[in-house]
């Protein structure tokens, strides 16, 4: 026992810390994001060229990981007809969701885009109803409208509204839903998951290919106008490499906790950014319909990661349940 205990509190202690990194890196890579696209100083305002040298960078770097250090491994069991029909949906939405939600750090404060982003559950839930993957229900429903007034109220009480950044923001929130429908339907009905290592080395070079089009018809002929070729490129590879640390504790969290651990240090983290970022940002005015607002908004996805937690919790015992009976086949090809 008293060996135990010391290795229990050890694995605690780590996991706490853990999500303290994951927080700090995903709250220093929005301030980052936000300093790189709209500082006068970098001078590099251009969210779609930015979001490509992350999915390259990122691309690069797992294929170095993975093949030539061979520090990490890639999962196997991916084939071509899994990668058109799941990899290059999940990838076209990811560069969807970085690209307009980065472009949003343009016209709308970084707190007023975390604001926005309490609306995520609400989009998943109507795309997972409309994909057959989630069942409306009297609660559901409730739940989905505290968050929405929430929001709405939040809306209200943003005293220099920019409709365009709601727009782009809006934009890459729906990608992010579609987004997490694709990988459900992914991991349902392939049967296939993948560490999320594993799902950068797939996703990254398809989500580059997908930005690298509308980049050279939107922004290489503005950087080619304004001779903006120069920017510093110590910068823009440490936001790079921010970025993919950020993927690689959001993979330490999951696999020393569970999804739903990162959606209740996201709650948090969005608390952290909204705060900081009336601090650190000129643009950026709180008042106090936004905050009651935003902690409506909140408390409805607190309401809904407690439903996903009885809900995944119920799952397991009935697959517990399953299992213990003999006549039952154990087939491991959904796992």
């Amino acid at each position: 026992m008293a060996d135990r205990r010391p290795k229990w509190v050890k694995e605690e202690f780590l996991t706490y810390i853990y999500i303290l990194i994951y927080i700090a890196l995903s709250s220093g890579q929005i301030f980052f994001n936000k300093w790189v696209l709209s500082s006068k100083e970098i001078n590099f305002p251009y969210p779609l060229g930015l979001t490509l040298l992350h999915m390259v960078f990122s691309s690069v770097l797992c294929f170095v990981l993975t093949k030539v250090l061979k520090i990490m491994k890639v999962e196997e069991g991916m084939t071509l007809d899994i990668y058109v029909s799941s990899v290059l949906p999940i990838g076209a939405m990811f560069a969807m969701t970085l690209w307009l939600g980065n472009t949003a750090y343009l016209y709308i404060s970084v707190a007023f885009a975390q604001m926005l982003k309490a609306i995520m559950p609400v989009a998943v839930f109507i795309l997972g109803v409309l994909a057959g993957l989630e069942v409306m229900s009297c609660r559901m429903l409730l739940i989905m409208s505290v968050i929405s007034f929430g929001v709405l109220v939040a809306s209200v009480g943003e005293i220099s509204i920019n409709w365009v950044g709601v727009v782009y923001q809006m934009g890459g929130v729906v990608g992010e839903a579609l987004r997490l429908i694709f990988m459900e339907i992914f991991v349902k009905r392939k049967g296939l998951k993948l560490n999320p290592i594993s799902m950068m080395y797939y996703v990254s070079p398809c989500s580059a290919v997908c930005l690298l089009l509308p980049w050279i018809f939107l922004e290489m002929p503005r950087m080619d106008a304004q001779g903006t070729w120069n920017f510093k490129p110590l910068v823009l590879t440490l936001n790079s490499l921010c970025t993919f640390a950020l993927n690689l504790s959001v993979f330490l969290v999951i696999s020393h906790t569970s999804a739903l651990t990162i959606r209740v240090a996201g709650v948090v983290k969005d608390w952290v950014v909204v705060l900081l970022s009336a601090l650190l940002f000129a643009d950026t005015k709180l008042t106090l319909i936004n905050l009651f607002g935003y902690a409506i908004a909140i408390a409805g996805v607190a309401a809904y990661n407690n439903h996903k937690l009885k809900r995944e919790a119920s799952r397991v015992n009935s697959d517990n349940s399953a299992e213990s009976i003999p006549l039952v086949s154990t087939s491991t090809s959904n796992q």
